[in-house]
């Protein structure tokens, strides 16, 4: 009844009535569960980072978030889903450089504009990528598996969730950069990890929550992280960059909505994301998980985007993949 009788007001004074109707839902919002569409499968490290946040997140807005995976095409299935989703604030996303920066270079006729096609709300999570070996290799530090892959050109494997993942071009920039070679042999997601503890592949750069538990138990050697300098959240663990001055590839996570989602509806939904990335209790579930917390503005995002699609240019080209 208030709605309509603000529509119409509104037509009798010849404005729209959109403006009140938005700021009236925004009073009452949330009052059903909300959907978080995570392009990436179930168990790989931005599924986890996500459902950290999405527990919280919860609590924050007094309704469930829901976490809703659509792995596929490199993220590409989830994004779209999510793109075309009501724009009324029961839908937000969660996406990586994966889907943001990466398959839009590799894709002629992607079905979304990854900067014109949603809201932008923050950045949330950085993760370094940890470089692992087997632990029977004679290799404890990027110099020694620089001299090692040398010694046995084209003998050693390096591992990747897939040609055009994050952990692919993490190891093409790396050996670039570092001046050595190896076979790349792509998996499925998580499995690069497991044939490189296996012994089946050599070595690997990962996202840091994916190969933490198999590091503590032993089954995989970490030699060093994609930060360019030291952290302690990564310990005692070396920076590649101490080896191999200027390589940096680090992994990310943020938060989108539909692009036509209310503002109101997105300045609340920001402002919860915004406290629960303060909360102590996030900042040390994200840290055991191997990431930071980090968040921005809606432009800060928009532009860092833009920024790291111009990064990855290069190391798709020199990775020698093919645009679809």
């Amino acid at each position: 009844m208030i709605q309509a009788k603000l529509i119409v007001l509104a037509l009798a004074f010849g404005v729209s009535a959109a403006p009140a109707l938005a700021a009236d839902a925004a009073k009452s919002y949330p009052n059903r569960p909300i959907r978080m569409v995570m392009p990436n499968a179930p168990g790989s490290s931005t599924d986890m980072l996500g459902r950290v946040v999405a527990n919280k997140l919860s609590d924050l807005l007094g309704q469930q978030v829901v976490v809703d995976n659509r792995p596929g095409a490199g993220g590409i299935l989830g994004m779209e889903i999510a793109k075309t989703a009501n724009p009324d604030g029961y839908t937000i996303i969660s996406a990586s450089s994966a889907a943001m920066t990466i398959a839009p270079q590799l894709h002629k006729k992607l079905p979304y504009d990854p900067l014109n096609d949603y809201a932008f709300l923050t950045l949330f999570a950085a993760t370094p990528n940890v470089l692992v070996v087997n632990p029977s290799l004679p290799v404890k530090s990027m110099k020694d598996l620089m001299d090692y892959s040398k010694s046995r050109a084209g003998r050693i494997n390096m591992a990747s969730a897939g040609a055009g993942s994050q952990s692919h071009l993490a190891g093409v920039l790396l050996q670039s950069m570092g001046k050595f070679e190896s076979l790349h042999v792509p998996y499925k997601g998580g499995s690069s990890t497991v044939a490189v503890a296996s012994g089946e592949s050599q070595w690997s750069i990962n996202p840091a929550p994916s190969v933490n538990a198999l590091v503590k138990a032993g089954r995989l050697r970490a030699i060093g992280h994609t930060l360019l300098t030291r952290s302690a959240m990564m310990g005692d663990l070396p920076a590649i960059a101490e080896t191999i001055p200027g390589y940096s590839y680090s992994g990310w996570q943020g938060m989108l909505a539909p692009k036509a989602t209310p503002k109101p509806i997105l300045d609340k939904l920001r402002a919860a994301l915004l406290k629960t990335m303060d909360l102590p209790e996030i900042r040390s579930s994200l840290t055991t998980l191997g990431a930071e917390v980090i968040t921005c503005t809606p432009e800060e995002f928009r532009k860092f985007v833009q920024e790291e699609s111009a990064k990855i240019a290069p190391v798709i080209k020199a990775a020698g993949l093919k645009i679809e």
